[in-house]
């Protein structure tokens, strides 16, 4: 699991460290570990299941993860804003839940 955590950040580290001057490795490691348990969490892991399954399975999510940690990091600052106006500027995001709809738990 830490291989596909190290890879996540190492890939968002250069896309956000050119898009963003303030960009903050530390606030991006945290959304990315967030990201990681919120997925585990999600495919609900049954308890056979040893670590080495649950990695591999993991490393299917490697998308649905990486746009959760940076649709995470993109909105600190403005959590559970449902509309934002300034200077003729509009931001709307889309519903983070649909970031989910590529994770389905576990059939049991």
């Amino acid at each position: 699991m830490e291989e596909l955590i190290q890879n996540i950040i190492d890939d968002l580290t250069i896309e956000l460290s050119v898009a963003d001057a303030n960009f903050n490795p530390d606030l991006l490691m945290s959304k990315v570990k967030s990201a990681v348990r919120e997925v585990k969490d999600t495919r609900k892991y049954p308890s056979y299941y040893t670590q080495t399954m649950i990695d591999e399975d993991m490393n299917q999510f490697y998308s649905s993860i990486r746009d959760i940690a940076l649709y995470d990091y993109n909105t600190v600052g403005a959590e559970f804003q449902t509309s934002h106006n300034e200077n003729s500027v509009s931001r709307t995001w889309v519903d983070r839940n649909k970031l989910f709809d590529r994770v389905l738990p576990l059939a049991r």
